[in-house]
């Protein structure tokens, strides 16, 4: 079992926030989703064991921090937490830039981002376990 871990999700889009809340809480994990970076960042005093990242943010009503603004800020405060970003870039630049920057995965929004983020999940907790 994997002791009620807390996983936070940060997307601005409430579709991929609702699909991951309801596929990983039937998996027995604990999940905060945030629409916003600002609002992860403000919680990160729950000590989540892994943070699920977006990388583009929009918000049309004030200016947003981008995925890479907001890891930044997650490393300055929790060095050990993990995070994965999820992104529709498929730039190698920008892959490149966040493996640089220690991101423990990265997942291409597609249609197999529920399985590619379950398989990188399990993954990342096996390795932290060993």
């Amino acid at each position: 079992m994997n002791n009620q871990k807390l996983i936070f999700i940060v997307d601005d889009d409430p579709i991929i926030n609702m699909l991951v809340v309801k596929r990983f809480t039937s998996e027995g994990y604990r999940l905060e989703a945030f629409a916003y970076g600002e609002d992860c960042l403000k919680a990160l005093d729950k000590n989540p064991d892994l943070i699920i990242l977006d990388y583009f943010f929009v918000n049309n009503d004030r200016k947003v921090m981008n995925g890479m603004e907001v890891f930044d800020k997650i490393k300055e405060m929790k060095p050990d937490t993990p995070v994965i970003m999820l992104s529709g870039q498929e730039k190698g630049e920008i892959v490149l830039e966040l493996a640089r920057k220690g991101i423990d995965d990265y997942i291409i929004k597609d249609n197999n981002l529920i399985d590619n983020l379950h398989i990188a999940i399990k993954e990342l907790f096996e390795r932290i376990q060993l």
